[in-house]
């Protein structure tokens, strides 16, 4: 396991979801909310279109949480959406019942079949050690048929990223959230950086509550990424996402293919 500088005590965060996922799922749309992911969506499907060999109709997304971006790529494509937190795809459910939705983990789940293309958001960004995000490129490896393509987008790579505050929240069932987001690096040297929040919550009675939650991502280089991608078995590329929101190069994404001939077992 690697070992960061955070203040005595906190490592077992390392294991442990974050409050987002959990008791606090249920504020996700107050957060982000689904219609801010309509431009990033249409990217991300233009990719999974055009990358790979044949039609695209079946895709499995890993790490789906609320399903922001499947509220927008599900008039696209016929989704699976998988997520470790049951309170996310509880969310999830509510905004798209006509998808499938599956309790798994990335880096172990294992549905027998294999889909068009696999879309791995910035759920992959939670994976810190580099046996976990190899893990997670093999679950997308296995489910994705050949001649089809999976599609990587984490927050951040080595190269782009910047420490940064940012804030906002949304209203909505007569309930409300603020936030502060601090996204810092404790120790440069590892692979892990720190995002915390703090979370301004008011309830249906009009109550507010603040709450605090720590989020823990992986840093792994450009290079990294493409060689884990390239000895799973994909033909890998890097790209910048253009986003109006975004600078030029300040989220990359990965895009990968699988060759013909390359069919693995998926258990």
């Amino acid at each position: 396991m690697i070992v960061t500088s955070l203040d005595s005590g906190q490592s077992k965060d390392r294991d442990a979801a974050p409050r987002l996922y959990a008791d606090l799922a249920s504020w996700w749309p107050l957060l982000s909310a689904p219609a801010d992911y309509a431009e990033e969506a249409e990217a991300f499907a233009r990719w999974i279109r055009h990358a790979g060999q044949g039609p695209v109709r079946e895709v499995l997304e890993l790490g789906s949480g609320g399903g922001n971006n499947a509220s927008h790529m599900k008039q696209w494509f016929q989704l699976t959406l998988v997520d470790r937190s049951s309170g996310m795809l509880d969310v999830s459910r509510s905004l798209n019942p006509e998808c499938e939705h599956v309790v798994g983990d990335m880096r172990s789940i294992r549905l027998e079949r294999t889909f068009d293309a696999v879309f791995v958001h910035d759920a992959v960004t939670y994976l810190t050690q580099e046996s976990e995000l190899r893990a997670a490129i093999e679950t997308a490896f296995v489910h994705c048929r050949e001649g089809g393509t999976a599609l990587f987008v984490p927050d951040c790579i080595r190269e782009n990223f910047r420490p940064s505050t940012s804030h906002g929240g949304h209203d909505g069932d007569g309930r409300g959230l603020r936030y502060l987001q601090w996204t810092w690096d404790p120790d440069p040297s590892d692979s892990v950086y720190v995002v915390d929040y703090a979370f301004l919550l008011r309830n249906s009675r009009g109550k507010t509550m603040v709450e605090q939650d720590r989020h823990l991502g992986g840093l792994f280089s450009r290079q990294q990424w493409l060689r884990f991608l390239e000895e799973t078995g994909f033909r890998a590329q890097a790209a910048p996402l253009e986003h109006s929101e975004l600078e030029p190069g300040e989220v990359e994404v990965f895009v990968a293919t699988k060759p013909k001939g390359k069919e693995v077992a998926l258990s």
